[in-house]
């Protein structure tokens, strides 16, 4: 199953900025195995905030409950989940990938 999620980074300002980034660069090593794994398929930055929206591949929302809550940083996050499907305009499977 296919997921959009939405992430945005809320750190209160009296937060320990040592423990931030230890937990920033935990939470970085997580979603770099998990894109490995193709588990976590895209990430992008939103520009101009801490924050992204990713694409998860993942066996049920289950598993993606499981791994969002696992997220060093996901006490401090806002998230939004929107499950997708393939749209019936969608030409993706006409033609093999290219490799960019």
């Amino acid at each position: 199953m296919l997921f959009q999620v939405a992430m945005t980074i809320r750190i209160p300002h009296d937060s320990d900025q040592v423990r931030i980034k230890q937990l920033s660069a935990q939470e970085t090593e997580i979603a770099r195995k998990l894109q490995h794994d193709g588990k976590w398929r895209h990430i992008w930055r939103v520009a101009g905030k801490w924050a992204n929206i990713s694409i998860f591949d993942v066996a049920n929302t289950a598993e993606l409950h499981e791994i969002l809550t696992s997220l060093p940083l996901f006490t401090y996050m806002d998230v939004v989940v929107t499950p997708l499907c393939t749209h019936p305009a969608s030409i993706e499977h006409e033609h093999p990938a290219v490799d960019r």
